[in-house]
């Protein structure tokens, strides 16, 4: 039997190389597919600078303070607010920020440069006064094809680049006691692991890092380019190879070109990532940053408590597309205006169920509905979790059954039909939503249901 029929596409493939062809990806014993994620990494939102210059149209200052009173009020405690050097707005929200004391003193700002003297110059001026903590984000892409055909240098003269910019910094700001520092060699992932290990031991025995003063080294999936597990041996490498790691804190920042970047991210912390940089939603350029709410909320679905508050979760999404003039996907997980709606009869039917069955169990056990386990099928999480009500959980069209009829008439209109006449309600429903190809409301199902059956409301 030939049970796969496919044929050769007419698309010209053979024009890509394999991950494996373009960088060594470290062999070794690998530990990360054993470990579990039991604890929230440290979540860095970057929509402030790096989702912001993705933007067709960037944030205006009234937005950019929206969205950083937003974070906070979440409970994100890292925020990197702008690339200082880049914009006049950039810089004039970190002014603002040092001046009209917004961010609470456990809010960590972070600001971002390039590793050039003057734009350093820059940066470090636009923190003066601001009494919390600071990190300095210094960056420079280090993959073969942006040292040849960006930059122009080859491995010995980007390094000295790396480490004259990285003087830069000590030297301007290494005696400010509230600043720390982070290097992030762009394109991590496509970058040689022999060097970029070499630059981040050179960048963590410059800027002298110890336990008390960490230094952040960030290594971006900056273009995603293989399959999540390969993202999970080059940091698990960093992790086991670095020089001084108790003195590191490290962090990854994957973007999401080929649809996995929550995946990446996921795996890089079971290898040893502490921190993740992404974005809430996941806006960034191209196909965006990793979707830092997501994460987030996946690992509150596994019952770890993801340290953000996600309670009002329609609030955020009408603040964050307001923000960036960017509509949430109605299916965005967790987020989306349909991610617990079901239309299908079976899905109807066993959420019916479901819901039965937790009401009677928190009945049995003489506790709240929101106390117990959550054990419904189809539905992740507790949608009441998130400030969700249950009313948009089951709706009616041609796809519908018996079930989620009979559980929308019951909660909305106290309706406990019997077994014969859920059946046979169900195909006048049927026939309605076939003709008109339209959904039908809890309020349409009581009038063709008391018309069916010659029912008179009171």
């Amino acid at each position: 039997m030939i049970w796969n029929r496919q044929q050769p596409s007419p698309m010209p493939w053979h024009r890509y190389k394999d991950v494996y062809e373009r960088v060594e990806v470290p062999l070794q014993q690998r530990h990360w597919p054993d470990a579990r994620l039991a604890e929230s990494p440290l979540w860095v939102p970057v929509d402030l600078r790096d989702g912001n210059q993705a933007l067709a149209e960037p944030m205006d200052p009234a937005r950019k303070r929206r969205f950083f009173e937003l974070l906070v009020s979440m409970g994100y405690k890292e925020i990197e607010v702008g690339y200082p050097s880049a914009s006049q707005t950039d810089y004039d929200f970190v002014r603002l920020i040092a001046e009209s004391g917004i961010a609470p003193d456990d809010v960590t700002i972070v600001v971002f440069t390039p590793a050039r003297r003057d734009l350093i110059e820059r940066t470090v001026a636009s923190i003066d006064g601001i009494a919390g903590d600071v990190v300095i984000h210094m960056y420079t892409a280090t993959a073969p094809v942006w040292r040849d055909t960006v930059l122009g240098k080859d491995r010995d003269e980007l390094r000295e680049l790396i480490l004259a910019g990285g003087r830069d910094v000590l030297e301007l700001a290494g005696d400010r006691p509230n600043v720390r520092f982070e290097f992030s060699p762009e394109v991590f992932n496509l970058t040689e692991p022999d060097y970029v290990l070499e630059i981040c031991d050179a960048m963590t025995a410059l800027w002298q890092a110890c336990p008390a003063r960490p230094v952040i080294l960030n290594l971006p999936a900056t273009v995603e380019v293989a399959t999540p597990n390969v993202y999970a041996d080059q940091i698990e490498y960093m992790h086991r190879n670095l020089a001084r790691r108790d003195s590191v804190i490290l962090s990854v920042h994957p973007h999401n070109d080929r649809g996995t970047g929550v995946a990446c991210a996921e795996l890089a912390v079971l290898a040893g990532a502490q921190r993740v940089e992404g974005c809430v939603f996941g806006n960034g350029e191209r196909t965006g940053n990793v979707d830092i709410a997501t994460l987030a909320l996946n690992l509150y679905a596994q019952g770890v408590d993801p340290k953000i508050d996600f309670s009002d979760i329609d609030e955020i999404a009408r603040t964050v597309a307001h923000c960036t003039r960017m509509p949430i996907h109605d299916r965005h997980p967790y987020a989306g205006a349909l991610v617990h709606t079901a239309f299908s009869g079976t899905h109807q039917d066993a959420i019916k169920k479901g819901f039965a069955e937790h009401r009677a169990r928190a009945t049995a056990e003489g506790r709240s509905e929101r106390e117990i386990d959550w054990r419904v099928p189809y539905l992740p999480i507790d949608p009441a979790d998130i400030g969700r009500t249950y009313e948009a959980v089951i709706r009616v069209n041609s796809q519908s059954g018996k079930g989620g009829i009979a559980y929308l008439l019951s909660t909305e209109y106290g309706l406990d039909l019997p077994r014969w006449q859920q059946q046979d309600f169900a195909r006048h429903v049927q026939a309605r939503t076939d003709a008109s190809g339209a959904e039908m409301t809890a309020a349409e199902l009581f009038e063709l249901f008391t018309a069916t059956y010659g029912l008179t409301v009171p």
